[in-house]
């Protein structure tokens, strides 16, 4: 019987960050039909300003992972909030906060790290009038990370979008041979997931912040 084929919205809404994973290795042709999606995302211009650099090596993984760890231990005691207006509120936020201290702490474990590179470039024009800021180069950026992220999904591979290795954003750059001129914008683990997919929960749903015609005036859904 053939497999049944997850639809795309479905996709959508079921591709939550995933922080627990199997060790089991990921495909060669998984990595690249991921990486085939993200180069179809649309980016100014077509200029596709990124790179991809795939981490297998498991002792370089170790190191991510040692830099990651580092990052997160400076990281988690300045966003933990001191008191919640509930225990539904702490309860999610522990809960989360679990399976964040999981990821740094295994996060060699994990077959396949995929870091998203970006040279430095200013993508602002110019005319008789000055300058002309359409946007930052991050925004021809993260479709591609988005449609990475997505196609591992279809695929039943896990991702999460992590940045905390950019604390220690130069030894990363160091220990990968990465040119000084390129960021190292994420850093995302791909593997086989422990955890279920499903829709994740969200604070704010569209009708609180989506306008129509003008700002502030809502809508409600039908």
């Amino acid at each position: 019987m053939e497999e049944e084929k997850l639809g795309l919205l479905e996709g959508l809404m079921t591709a939550r960050a995933m922080r627990r994973y199997k060790e089991n290795p990921v495909s060669e042709e998984d990595i690249w039909t991921c990486l085939a999606a993200a180069v179809q995302a649309p980016s100014g211009g077509n200029i596709q300003p990124y790179q991809f650099l795939i981490v297998q090596d498991s002792d370089l993984r170790l190191e991510l992972a040692k830099i990651y760890r580092k990052g997160w231990a400076r990281y988690e005691p300045a966003i933990a909030p001191k008191d919640f207006p509930n225990d539904a509120v702490r309860e999610g936020w522990e809960r989360n906060n679990r399976a964040t201290v999981h990821l740094a702490e295994n996060l060699e474990h994990v077959p396949v790290h995929v870091l998203i590179l970006m040279p430095s470039i200013d993508m602002t024009v110019y005319d008789d009038e000055g300058p002309m800021p359409v946007g930052p180069t991050h925004a021809s950026v993260y479709p591609a990370v988005q449609n990475f992220m997505l196609a591992a999904r279809s695929l039943g591979l896990g991702t999460a979008l992590t940045t905390l290795h950019r604390i220690y954003e130069d030894e990363v750059r160091d220990l990968l041979n990465i040119p000084e001129r390129y960021e190292v914008l994420a850093l995302i683990p791909l593997g086989h997931p422990k955890g279920k997919w499903g829709v994740a929960p969200r604070h704010r749903s569209a009708d609180k912040i989506t306008s129509w015609d003008y700002f502030g005036e809502k809508r409600d859904r039908e």
